[in-house]
């Protein structure tokens, strides 16, 4: 996935009309705002980074769940894990298709998320704010844990931790000004410079977003809505 400067100005404008467009228009192809209150709209959730044998011992955790109680009814896919590797990917993926096949895309997300990670707190190994970084992106084949050796992977490149990979980019850290600790606020994060990834032959692609988390221990995140707007860059 390459980098490139891309049309975020626009994205709140598209945004107003969803779903796919005519293809011959030369640039709009598709937008879509999933709240997630409503419905999980396929979005799966899934982990990797961690030992194969011991899933019970990170607490892995994903659901269509009810927000936390300060911040009133509603519901989010939340995902949460312990974080003992040092390295725990925690991610929520979806397919989109009736893409052209096999074309270049520029990608922009907007992530909508609530999280108790205090600014400038500290815990083991790093900060539960700062030491979690949100990532997003896009891959021609479904993102999937991959078992070698003994430890979960992913079959795509998205990076370590705070460095970008060739399929993610880094869009900000779970931190929040806005929280003591015990209390949830809500955060918004978007990559400002898009990305272009590739469809497949089939006019899909799997969009992707993730924690990787540097921080040992428990981290739980409620996503509550995800904005996503894809053009064509051919």
């Amino acid at each position: 996935m390459r980098s490139k400067k891309g049309t975020w100005v626009i994205f709140a404008v598209l945004l107003l009309s969803c779903e796919v467009s005519p293809e011959n228009d030369g640039f709009y192809v598709f937008s879509q705002v999933y709240d997630f209150k409503n419905g999980t709209y396929q979005w799966q959730g899934d982990f990797a980074d961690y030992p194969v044998e011991d899933s019970t011992f990170y607490e892995l955790k994903f659901d269509h769940a009810d927000l936390p109680a300060n911040l009133g009814s509603g519901k989010s896919l939340m995902l949460s894990g312990n974080n003992h590797s040092d390295d725990l990917f925690m991610f929520l993926k979806k397919k989109i298709t009736n893409l052209s096949p096999n074309t270049e895309y520029a990608v922009s997300f907007e992530v909508k998320f609530a999280t108790n990670a205090a600014k400038n707190s500290v815990g083991a190994g790093g900060s539960p704010g700062e030491s979690v970084f949100l990532k997003a992106g896009a891959f021609h084949e479904e993102p999937v844990k991959v078992a070698k050796d003994g430890y979960y992977t992913m079959n795509l490149d998205k990076g370590n931790q705070s460095s970008r990979g060739e399929d993610m980019v880094v869009i900000g850290t779970i931190a929040s000004s806005y929280t003591d600790g015990m209390n949830y606020a809500l955060e918004t994060l978007n990559n400002i410079t898009s990305f272009e990834a590739r469809s497949n032959q089939n006019g899909e692609l799997w969009v992707i977003i993730g924690t990787d988390s540097g921080f040992e221990g428990t981290s739980t995140i409620y996503y509550t809505e995800v904005s996503l707007v894809l053009t064509r860059s051919e």
